[in-house]
């Protein structure tokens, strides 16, 4: 015998009245249509009174109160979810305008793009004799910076860099390495000139500053190759003006050393230290730290001494400056005095000055 699930009326008589705030429910029963049909109403809460002469057809037969739930739960659950998809969706797609630059970042890209040209990658070459075939080889002792004085073909580097070399080669920035020879050095001041055969084309001289009128605070750029990364740009200001430090080559003293924060590690030696201009105002020379590595304390040879020592290396090869014969206090310990002018330690009796008093 064929079974059908069907939904019947929930009301006794068409006499009852209906009333919205009435909840209906039934049990399931069964009503005898005939002898062959059998119809069960599940039981379900219903909003409204069917009508008593067409039977509705069930969606879901037999569904209890738990399972209805289950299913209004998981519809919501499901709706939900399509919901936050499509916001995330739409999200995915918002485009957002790339941010400017400001005008200081400008700068900056603008004194990087103009300078690097300058600046040269210098490998110091010695050479060495292998203990198990005896074969001389050269082998790289060192590298540093340097860069471009004039379209001679002048490059001016730190005397360090390229102290013990049997051999240099100076790199370019177009990558191009060329061989170098040294036209002469100041070992006291720690500066050296090489000289390399290039295009005119290929060498831009860098733009010379003035190092006197500089001022504690303001913004400076050191271009360099640290740990051999070519091209490397760190920025900083001036820490401090007229400190002292020791040549690395003579121990002697070097005066008016331009005290920096931009950091300067190994490979930066000899690089250019450059106003926000983009002119030259230093060669990066040393640093202070216990590690080796850039502690925020460097030092810069001024450019006004460079400058002097550079004219004469390329017009003669050599620095000839006159000499006083006397030893003098260090400027730091002059200021602490209070005093203006030089402190004299010493005048040794086969100095100038000695002798001028014998």
């Amino acid at each position: 015998m064929a079974t059908f699930s069907l939904i019947s009326t929930l009301f006794p008589s068409s006499s009852s009245s209906f009333s919205r705030s009435s909840s209906y429910t039934t049990k399931p029963t069964t009503i005898h249509l005939s002898k062959s049909l059998h119809l069960y109403t599940p039981t379900l809460f219903l909003l409204r009174p069917p009508n008593p002469t067409l039977p509705i057809i069930p969606l879901f037969p037999k569904l209890t109160i738990p399972k209805s739930l289950l299913l209004l739960c998981t519809s919501l659950a499901l709706s939900f979810t399509l919901l936050l998809s499509d916001a995330d969706s739409a999200a995915a797609f918002v485009v957002t305008s790339p941010r400017k630059l400001q005008s200081d970042e400008l700068a900056t890209v603008r004194l990087f793009q103009e300078n690097t040209p300058s600046v040269v990658y210098i490998t110091n070459l010695a050479v060495k004799q292998d203990a198990f075939t005896l074969d001389v080889l050269e082998v790289p002792q060192g590298s540093g910076s340097g860069f471009v004085w004039d379209k001679e073909g002048h490059i001016v580097t730190n005397y360090h860099v390229i102290r013990g070399a049997s051999d240099l080669k100076v790199t370019l920035a177009d990558q191009s390495t060329l061989d170098a020879i040294v036209v002469g050095f100041d070992q006291d001041k720690d500066v050296a000139v090489l000289r390399v055969d290039a295009p005119k084309d290929k060498l831009r001289p860098i733009p010379i500053g003035v190092s006197a009128d500089l001022l504690v605070g303001q913004k400076v750029y050191a271009i360099g190759n640290p740990f051999g990364l070519d091209h490397t740009l760190t920025t900083g200001v001036i820490s401090g003006l007229r400190r002292e430090i020791s040549s690395a080559a003579t121990g002697r003293p070097i005066q008016d050393v331009i005290q920096t924060d931009a950091a300067i590690n190994p490979g930066n030696s000899g690089g250019p230290l450059l106003d926000s201009s983009g002119n030259l105002i230093g060669i990066n020379t040393a640093i202070y730290s216990p590690s080796g590595a850039s502690s925020g304390v460097g030092f810069s040879i001024p450019v006004d001494t460079v400058s002097g020592i550079v004219d004469q290396l390329v017009k003669f090869g050599k620095v000839t400056r006159p000499i006083l014969g006397i030893k003098f206090a260090p400027d730091q310990s002059v200021e602490q005095l209070g005093v203006s002018g030089v402190l004299v330690l010493d005048a040794p009796a086969n100095g100038p000055a000695g002798k001028a008093n014998s």
